[in-house]
């Protein structure tokens, strides 16, 4: 019976992490990428909860990135650690996708030098933001996508 050491499993590992990092358009890693979301401050009790969703190319060459774990793909992971005022996590109601490694071109979306690409997103179809209150969003999906560096927001659901 052959034996596997742990090494393998970690470098295994890390090449599922780092496989999607944002990349210059000849596929050199570049961390370039500006990201940014926001959501109104206030939002009525059963209103959409739109997360708007912007990565922006600040040099002067084209880059990409993987849109997986993004809301790029709409909710097929949790790309975003929500918890109420009381530090408590809400709930998760999308999909978990399986991927298969290394990601294919057509996971990587493209953005053209000095611009930016975005898209709008309602969170209360991934998380559970039925009761009033403070929320507050951190972007956890960094590893997978390559996108770094992204804000943090904050938002309450009135009655």
């Amino acid at each position: 019976m052959k034996r596997y050491g742990i090494m393998p499993a970690i470098a295994l590992f890390s090449l599922a992490f780092t496989a999607c990092k944002s990349t210059q358009q000849g596929g050199a890693p570049k961390g370039k990428l500006v990201t940014t979301m926001s959501v109104a401050p206030q939002i009525g009790a059963e209103k959409p909860v739109m997360l708007h969703f912007v990565v922006y190319n600040p040099t002067k060459t084209e880059l990409q990135f993987c849109k997986w774990h993004t809301p790029f793909e709409g909710f097929m992971s949790s790309f975003l650690d929500v918890k109420t005022a009381g530090g408590q996590p809400v709930d998760y109601r999308g999909a978990m996708a399986k991927r298969i490694m290394p990601p294919p071109a057509e996971a990587y979306i493209k953005v053209p030098a000095r611009d930016s690409v975005s898209v709008d997103i309602d969170l209360s179809k991934g998380y559970n933001l039925a009761a009033p209150g403070l929320y507050s969003a951190t972007y956890q999906a960094s590893g997978m996508s390559g996108l770094e560096k992204v804000n943090d927001i904050t938002f309450t659901i009135t009655r």
